[in-house]
């Protein structure tokens, strides 16, 4: 992204490139160039994978291959240049690497999360989008008044501790969304489970932001905030890949466990059966049709119930990834109460 833009900028104020030379800044060719293929492969990567089941596919293989020489080749190549695109250097600093993580492990959850409720209501619960829209809407005030309390939080308690809260808020929030998704579930205890979503989101954007900057001189923050983004929108791309995938693959798994308990042999299944099949003949239809019809009918509430459970599955994966973000937030260095900014100091 940093490199498109880049060369959407020569192409659009060609001047640009000389006043870069005329400050003695050497463009990194090759290191846009490294950055491009890789981050693109990446990319085309991660949104066809699932459609072409991923690294069973030659396609998908290659881009796999391309991606990783490309991006190793680019931390070793700026590692060395004068002028990076990227400063890789930056990643000596412990603060910085581990905002850096916990950014891509924040764009996985955030868009996980905003993918997961819509799809849920609207291909389980038959929701139309302006539903499910009106769902997701009441985590959006949420965060309004969340992030007008961070500012004051952060001039009285170290970042750490607030990132640590939300890290915390957010895994809890996910398991309880383990117990709360059910075929069932109605449309306000669907905003409420989605408000609960997003407070803990809330304690991490500017805090994390902080606390990247802590050990770092003032003239990096430029070099800071674009690598901070960058790995959010990776995040963000790897977690609408994950919830796909881990959907497709668990709502199969589930399904082939549901369906082995679906059998002649089983009295509750036979009964049911029966009566859809008895209820279906009152209405007219002959007995044959009327079976086929049940089973048809069950069957459709099973794949509904396997997908719910699917369902289930990410929102534990994205809790057990949220817990781990909560005890890398004690390892952070302590950032300067009050001061805020690039260049805060450690103490």
């Amino acid at each position: 992204m940093i490199a498109l833009l880049l060369v959407l900028r020569l192409v659009e104020d060609p001047p640009y490139l000389s006043r870069l030379r005329a400050a003695g800044v050497t463009l990194d060719y090759i290191g846009i160039g490294l950055l491009t293929l890789g981050i693109g492969a990446l990319q085309i990567l991660l949104d066809r994978g699932q459609e072409e089941d991923w690294f069973g596919s030659h396609f998908i293989v290659t881009l796999a291959i391309v991606s990783v020489v490309c991006l190793v080749a680019l931390v070793i190549w700026e590692w060395f240049h004068e002028h990076p695109v990227i400063e890789v250097r930056l990643f000596r600093n412990f603060n910085f690497a581990s905002a850096n993580v916990m950014f891509f492990v924040l764009g996985i959850l955030l868009f996980s999360a905003l993918v997961l409720m819509p799809q849920f209501l609207q291909t389980l619960l038959g929701y139309t989008a302006e539903l499910a829209g009106l769902v997701l809407s009441g985590g959006a005030v949420v965060l309004l008044f969340v992030f007008a309390l961070v500012g004051p939080i952060l001039s009285r308690v170290q970042a750490r501790y607030v990132i640590a809260f939300g890290w915390l808020t957010l895994a809890v929030a996910m398991y309880y969304s383990t117990t709360r998704i059910d075929l069932l579930i109605s449309f306000s205890s669907a905003t409420w489970l989605r408000m609960a979503q997003v407070v803990g989101l809330g304690f991490l954007f500017v805090p994390i932001s902080l606390i990247a900057y802590v050990g770092l001189p003032a003239e990096k923050a430029n070099s800071v905030a674009g690598m901070i983004n960058f790995m959010r929108n990776i995040g963000s791309s790897v977690g609408t890949s994950l919830v796909t995938t881990v959907i497709a693959r668990r709502s199969q798994f589930h399904q082939s466990i549901l369906v082995s308990h679906a059998s002649s042999g089983n009295h509750t299944f036979e009964n049911a059966v029966r009566g859809l099949t008895a209820r279906m003949v009152a209405f007219g239809l002959n007995e044959v049709d009327a079976q086929a019809r049940a089973y048809a009918q069950i069957y459709r509430a099973l794949q509904a119930q396997a997908a719910t459970l699917a369902f289930i599955d990410v929102f534990y994966l994205l809790a057990v990834g949220a817990l781990v973000m909560f005890v890398m937030s004690f390892f952070l260095a302590r950032n300067e109460v009050g001061a805020g900014g690039p260049g805060a100091a450690v103490h």
